[in-house]
């Protein structure tokens, strides 16, 4: 059978990464499941390998027939902001859709959830569902949720860590990273940053990257059998190497031609009179992370570990990527 690829949240930066990589690399159909597609700016709607899936994820019985045609699925869409529409789209919705499937025919699941609700051996934080937003609450549940899945082997769970990608100077036709857009107002700061030194780490990865990896296992025989001891649902933290705060505020001040300080340690109690100083708005989650501060994982997976080249191994490739001007 010819394989037959549903991506979901197609519009989105990952979304739209992941699908050009699968036009370049692969001879697969692609159902592109999006609301809008006026949003798809980096992929020609023409082509005859793509069939558009056009609604809300919570009307997924409106595609049924095509849903049970399918040989993988890139499950990419969430939803935050709203606590009823998190729920419904993250949790709800991704169970529809997988009952709709064909068992005899879906092969593979990628399902997108996020590094922040795992520690570092790669294990649910308590954390998460007790100050997590409504977004990280909810994919906590469903992870727990999709363990018990009737087709959690066949299920690969993605957490993505920081995620760049597209350009902030309009010379690229994908989406911009939310991450990506903070570059701007991030080096407004570097002013007050490099004065400071963090002693907190942390991963990123580039959307580019993200979609070589799942465009690969979207690809690639999956896998059934489960090493011992490990969860049924197989996870990845899509990363590259670790980097440190300061190690990220001194590669932008080498980019912008600042010169470095002394810096003064960045205690808690000193991050917390910052937050009451500066016009910052902070929730349970937030302060949370700032008393955990490390977000370290292992093990991480990149396009390296597939002998594929990375486009984005550096926070300086990073910078240059996006088209962020000194």
């Amino acid at each position: 059978m010819k394989n037959r690829i549903l991506i979901t949240g197609a519009s989105g930066c990952v979304g739209q990464y992941i699908i050009a990589w699968l036009i370049k690399n692969s001879e697969a159909e692609l159902f592109l499941w999006l609301r809008d597609p006026e949003k798809l700016t980096a992929i020609d709607r023409n082509n005859p390998r793509i069939k558009l899936l056009i609604g809300d994820l919570r009307e997924a019985h409106k595609f049924s027939e095509e849903l049970a045609t399918v040989t993988r699925v890139i499950h990419t869409a969430t939803a935050w902001g709203d606590p009823k529409r998190a729920y419904q789209v993250n949790v709800v919705a991704i169970k529809e859709l997988l009952s709709l499937l064909n068992p005899n025919v879906v092969e593979q699941i990628i399902y997108f959830s996020t590094a922040s609700i795992l520690n570092k051996s790669l294990k649910p934080i308590p954390e998460a569902f007790s100050y997590g937003t409504e977004y990280i609450q909810t994919k906590a549940e469903c992870l727990m949720q999709l363990e018990n899945h009737p087709l959690a082997k066949k299920i690969i769970a993605v957490f993505p860590t920081l995620v760049f990608g597209g350009r902030i100077d309009n010379k690229s036709n994908f989406p911009t990273s939310y991450l990506t857009q903070g570059l701007r107002e991030a080096v407004r700061w570097l002013w007050l940053a490099r004065w400071f030194r963090a002693y907190s780490r942390f991963h990123f990865i580039h959307a580019a990257d993200i979609a070589s990896i799942c465009g690969h296992l979207a690809t690639s025989p999956h896998d059934l059998k489960q090493k011992n001891e490990q969860p049924v649902v197989r996870r990845f933290v899509l990363a590259q190497p670790l980097l440190t705060i300061d190690e990220a505020i001194d590669s932008l001040l080498e980019w912008k031609g600042i010169a470095k300080t002394p810096k003064l340690p960045l205690w808690n109690w000193l991050v917390g009179a910052l937050i009451k100083i500066l016009p910052i708005q902070v929730s349970s989650w937030d302060r949370f992370s700032i008393k955990k501060r490390h977000f370290d994982h292992y093990p991480i997976t990149n396009p390296d570990q597939f002998g594929l080249h990375s486009h984005a191994k550096t926070i300086k490739e990073i910078i240059s990527d996006s088209g962020l001007q000194p």
